[in-house]
């Protein structure tokens, strides 16, 4: 099988990166419309469960080879990273097959079902010294890193509390993706996986987690109440929701001020500090912050320079984000069909 060159291990930093693209839904079609703006990365294959619809696909966004199953892809020696946009169940399966295939992978969040499954695709990842990245784009946008950057330099004194959320109204019918347990459904890992993710960018691994939930028929989260606690004292108050349109913004308070993001949080085009005895500073985006764009560029950059994982998007990060995941499972009585009573997995 072909290992798409060097990119995934030494590197070559004048070299055009060559993605493929597994999967042909609205994500996958969101980020190729973005990564077909950047003059250093070609989109050179594509892959779907139908011949017919990779085809289309291809002939939408001008890419040369179409793959009716994803072993075609992972073959392509001309491909240097895949670009996963399954369901969250097929993400350990098709990634994993991708690294032993010798390609890098950036996967979409939640990077997998649970956490054991996230740990298995990390370690071969490292095992075999193939890049891999959860395709947290948020954690890219220059305005959440500027945010982190503040927290970090005390601009707001020790962190006390997070507060953020992300809900949408629906109504989702029972047949729907979102709704169905088999591929991972529910408003947390489709949803709540950003306001977790946002809270741990801050704090990291949280010591204490309480959860509260409405569940549908079919046994996944329709709206979610997370409580999360460190023991320096500080707390977060997230959720998230099949069933309710929430503001979707986000606040950090600290001992000495506070961030407030507004409407869109995780791609936000400004937010706000709030400093004890200081004027109100707001920090506007410079570019298109509802872009894919400085993801794509994260990854090329690292596969460039020889790296195997993002310092943006640390893998540690990814998996202390799932094991946050599965404690709320574990507390509102959400499990997957794929998980055995013993175990997750």
């Amino acid at each position: 099988m072909g290992t798409g060159g060097d990119m995934g291990t030494g590197g070559d930093m004048g070299k055009t990166v060559r993605w493929g693209i597994l999967a042909t839904g609205g994500i996958a079609e969101r980020f190729t419309a973005d990564l077909l703006t950047l003059d250093d990365a070609e989109v050179v294959a594509v892959a779907s469960r139908s011949e017919t619809s990779a085809k289309a696909f291809a002939d939408r966004f001008g890419i040369p080879r179409a793959y009716g199953d994803r072993a075609g892809l992972f073959a392509d020696a001309d491909v240097d990273v895949v670009y996963v946009a399954t369901p969250h169940h097929a993400h350990r399966e098709a990634a994993g097959l991708a690294l032993e295939a010798g390609k890098a992978v950036l996967c979409e969040k939640a990077l997998t079902l649970n956490a054991r499954e996230a740990g298995e695709l990390v370690g071969l990842a490292r095992d075999r010294g193939l890049f891999l990245m959860e395709a947290m784009w948020m954690y890219c946008n220059p305005l959440v890193r500027r945010i982190a950057e503040l927290v970090r330099d005390g601009a707001i004194g020790e962190v006390r509390t997070v507060q953020a959320d992300f809900g949408l109204a629906g109504p989702f019918a029972a047949d729907h993706r979102l709704r169905d347990p088999a591929v991972g459904g529910g408003a947390l890992l489709d949803l709540g996986v950003y306001p977790v993710s946002f809270a741990q960018l801050l704090l990291g691994e949280p010591d204490t987690v309480h959860a509260h939930a409405l569940l549908s028929p079919e046994g996944v989260d329709l709206n979610t109440g997370m409580l999360l606690g460190w023991d320096s004292g500080a707390s977060a108050l997230l959720s998230c929701s099949l069933v309710a349109d929430t503001p979707l913004t986000a606040s950090v308070t600290g001992s000495l001020g506070r961030i407030d993001v507004p409407r869109g949080f995780f791609y936000p085009e400004r937010f706000t500090l709030h400093r004890n005895g200081h004027e109100p500073e707001e920090f506007v985006s410079a570019n298109d912050p509802h872009s894919f764009r400085h993801e794509a560029t994260e990854v090329m950059r690292c596969l460039r320079a020889g790296e195997t994982e993002s310092p943006l998007v640390p893998l540690e990060g990814s998996l202390a984000v799932m094991r946050t995941l599965d404690a709320v499972r574990d507390r509102i009585g959400v499990r997957y069909p794929q998980e055995t009573a013993a175990g997750r997995g």
